[in-house]
Formats: structure tokens, C-alpha cells, sequence
């Protein structure tokens, strides 16, 4: 797979095939619903023989608008690229929101962009815009199109008929810590990554050695609490518990961290980077009055988690 990084319109060297079908959007978290999308796309360009990659931004075009504070994304730039990959896209397309994008007329996006890059197709969900929600729409695309590509607009997908399956859904039930809501929209299991860095050693000492997982600004954690993880370390998976909190049993004003309990494991994995699972959460998080009240509901999660890992190895068996 190709992945090419726009700052403007695309010249000669990134133009791939003189047939392309390109599925358009965001695709935070690259979720059913884009699946949904992405599927299409690779079902119309089989069909004709072409090409099929994806156009998107390097930010969400909204914060270009709007003060959002920091973002934090449902997969980053690296994470969104493996999915797109393991979707079985031919390329990528990352183009730069930036002063000369948000300035773009519609026909302009649709002339130097779309038409710039030989689509024969574009398939988009059918929210997608491409400026002014009111003009730049799946609806008025045609009249910008002018007959020069085929479009394909695919419905939301909902959950049961009663959720739009999309990216804030889906932002919102990490920031409730309903993990596993998340996962059932999103396809697969909810993952974040990151270097194992040197901590307190607090857990050691309480009999519940932890990795302290360094989490970069742009992954977004569930809410603050206790939860059921796997952890792929050195490209094999572990089952553990994992704890998102500013540790307020020992202190106030403490900064939040990621620490995770792996079971049945005891090696020294400083430094290596580590993919945590997020698959349950089991509780919120507590402030106790002491290490041994700490230390009895750690022997509680433990139990409860690694209950929760058997009943799921038996369902999948």
C-alpha cells in the first residue's frame, strides 16, 4: 500500500493508475461504518478493473474552526494507516488541512483533488462534506462532479436501529468508560500503545508489579478506572488489569497514568513499546483509606478479571 502526504493538489508523481475509486472521509477510529464505506469502494473497483484508496486529512477539518482544546483521536496517524492497510487499500491519501484547504470553493476540492487524482469513483457516507455542510454535501456533489466520476453514498449503519454508529458515539463511550459499547462499533477491539517507562514502583510493593505505559497526547484513554486488558508484548498477548487514574490513594493533584498488571509475567521490558487490549471495565476508580483496603480490592480485580478472560475464552471455544 502507498501512502502519499498532500501539502496541496496532487502532481504527477502521486497520481497512481489512471483509474482510481476513492472512499472519502475522516475515518477516526476507521469503524464499521467506514468499513461500510471502504467495502464499497473496493466493490465498485473491482468491478471495473481500477485502483482503491482513501482521501483524507491529516486533523479534523472542524478544529481548523473551532477551539476544540487538545484532540484526542480514536486512532492516530500510524494506527489509522495499519487499518486502512489491513482493509487491503492500494493507497493513501493524507491531505494537509491546512490555510490553502480551508480556503478551497467546493468545485475547487472537486476539480484539484478528485479530478486531480483520476477518480472514476468516489464513495462517501452520507454525511460527508467537503466545506460548507449547506453547499459541499453528497447531495449537491453531482452538480460539482459535472458527470466526470461515478458517486456511490452509503447510509449510516446503526446499531440496532437505535444508535448512528460514528466516531463520537463512539468518543463518548470510551469517555464513560463503556469499553465494550466502543468495540461493538467499532469492529474490533479498542487499543492504545506506548513505552513501558519507570514509575513509583508503588504496585511492587503491594504485590501487583505494573508497566507504566507512557500514552502520547493524540491516543484518547477510556474514562478513569479499572479494566480488563490483554497486552501484546514482544508480539505476544497477556491478559492483565489495567488502571487509568492520578493514583489519588497516595496523594492529591498526582498526574494520570496508565499501569497495567500483566498476569503471569515478570520480565524487564523498560523502554519496549507495548499495544494494551481494552476490552472491560470492571470498576471506577477509588480513593482508599489505606494500602490494605487498596490492597484487598486489588485481589478482588483480580479475580473478577481473570473470571471475565475464562468466560470469554469459553464463549469463543
Amino acid at each position: 500500500m502507498q501512502v502519499y502526504e498532500l501539502s496541496g493538489p496532487p502532481g504527477p508523481n502521486e497520481i497512481i493508475a489512471d483509474q482510481l475509486v476513492l472512499a472519502l472521509g475522516f475515518f477516526d477510529g476507521v469503524h464499521r461504518g467506514h468499513q461500510r464505506v471502504i467495502a464499497k469502494a473496493k466493490e465498485v473497483a473491482h468491478k471495473i478493473g481500477a485502483q482503491v484508496g482513501v482521501l483524507t486529512f491529516d486533523r479534523l477539518p472542524r478544529s481548523a474552526f473551532e477551539d476544540l482544546g487538545p484532540i484526542h483521536y480514536l486512532t492516530n496517524r500510524r494506527q489509522k494507516i495499519q487499518r486502512f492497510e489491513n482493509l487491503g487499500l492500494d493507497v493513501v491519501y493524507i491531505a494537509e488541512f491546512n490555510e490553502a484547504m480551508q480556503t478551497l470553493t467546493p468545485q475547487a476540492f472537486v476539480d484539484q483533488y478528485l479530478v486531480g487524482l483520476k477518480v472514476v469513483a468516489v464513495v462517501a457516507g452520507e454525511d460527508y462534506t467537503y466545506g460548507p455542510k449547506q453547499l459541499a454535501n453528497m447531495t449537491n456533489l453531482p452538480q460539482f462532479a459535472h458527470g466526470r466520476f461515478a458517486i456511490y453514498q452509503v447510509a449510516h449503519l446503526d446499531e440496532n436501529a437505535s444508535r448512528k454508529i460514528s466516531s463520537t458515539t463512539i468518543r463518548q463511550d470510551l469517555d464513560q468508560g463503556k469499553v465494550e459499547d466502543a468495540n461493538r462499533l467499532l469492529g474490533y477491539i479498542y487499543r492504545t500503545y506506548g513505552p513501558v517507562v519507570h514509575g513509583f514502583a508503588r504496585g511492587r510493593t503491594l504485590g501487583y508489579p505494573t508497566l507504566n505505559v507512557q500514552t502520547s497526547m493524540d491516543q484518547r484513554l477510556p474514562q478513569e478506572g479499572v479494566y480488563a486488558v490483554k497486552v501484546k508484548i514482544d508480539g505476544k498477548l497477556y491478559n492483565g488489569m489495567a488502571s487509568v487514574g492520578h493514583n489519588d490513594t497516595f496523594g492529591d493533584d498526582l498526574a494520570l497514568t496508565v499501569e497495567v498488571n500483566v498476569f503471569d509475567f515478570a520480565q524487564d521490558v523498560y523502554g519496549q513499546e507495548v499495544t494494551i487490549y481494552w476490552y472491560s471495565q470492571t470498576r471506577g476508580m477509588i480513593k482508599f483509606n489505606g494500602i490494605d483496603e487498596l490492597q484487598n480490592q486489588l485481589d478482588t480485580d483480580r479475580q473478577e478479571i481473570k473470571a471475565y478472560f475464562a468466560r470469554l475464552d469459553e464463549k469463543m471455544s
